[in-house]
């Protein structure tokens, strides 16, 4: 007859993410708060800025939905990766929830891929629902394999950029200034930050806003889903932001 032993130790490092992941994603999901930046907005600025198009002159290339629909599919990663995230961040530091974890088997490298892949799955919902209204409005996006490609690209660089940025704004400032700085930001970049709008919208200013990270992941999502190509551009600079944001969350974020 067989003797078993317990056999005490942590799980595996991706076991642990994975756990982490599947956690941040529910409670993201549950929060009322967290679904109305993440869904409901998006989708209230999609149908209302295709409607008000129907009646405004804005000398737009294409057709409402196809110019505005990219846009508001970066508006929505925005809404998840920084805000909803800074947010949450902020709270779980000031209710000790990050300095418990900090002493459990999970590493601060391991939290911070759990939260990442949270923000991945909260998006793609976010995908799935703002193009399924999209198609209802007959959007029409570009569907080829460069298309795809840049698409994926820019919604990783994205994520990646306002995702650090989001946990360096959570990591420095007490809960409630997180809550007021995230919200002001996202406000100023959802209204000035050529996200939705294209960068041209904006005349003179368009030269700085496309260096804004709002800015490269609208052009780049833009780039993608209406001309079907990269936006190098819009690349470097989610790419340089995300340097950005890492290297001030790694210098930075505290367990408390």
């Amino acid at each position: 007859m067989s003797t078993f032993a317990p056999q005490p130790g942590s799980a595996p490092f991706l076991t642990q993410v994975r756990a982490q992941a599947a956690m941040e994603a529910r409670l993201m999901l549950r929060n009322g708060e967290q679904l109305l930046l993440a869904i409901v907005i998006p989708l209230i600025v999609l149908i209302g800025i295709v409607e008000a198009a129907k009646h405004l002159d804005l000398h737009i290339d294409h057709t409402p939905v196809n110019e505005f629909t990219p846009g508001v599919l970066a508006l929505a990663i925005m809404s998840t990766a920084f805000t909803s995230l800074a947010i949450a961040t902020g709270f779980e530091r000031r209710y000790g929830v990050i300095k418990r974890l900090g002493s459990s088997p999970l590493s601060r490298t391991g939290l911070l891929l759990g939260k990442v892949a949270a923000l991945v799955l909260v998006e793609l919902l976010q995908v799935v629902v703002i193009g399924a209204v999209g198609f209802i409005l007959d959007w029409s996006p570009q569907l080829g394999t460069e298309a795809w490609a840049s698409f994926l690209l820019t919604v990783v660089l994205g994520t990646a950029a306002f995702g650090s940025l989001g946990l360096f704004v959570a990591g420095v400032l007490r809960a409630e200034a997180t809550l007021a700085a995230a919200n002001l930001i996202y406000l100023l970049l959802m209204a000035g930050g050529a996200v939705v709008l294209p960068t041209s919208s904006y005349g003179a200013f368009g030269h700085v806003a496309r260096y804004l990270p709002s800015g490269a992941l609208g052009d780049g999502m833009r780039a993608a889903l209406i001309n079907g190509d990269f936006d190098l551009t819009s690349v470097l600079v989610l790419l340089v932001w995300a340097g950005i944001g890492t290297l001030l969350t790694a210098r930075t974020f505290k367990w408390e």
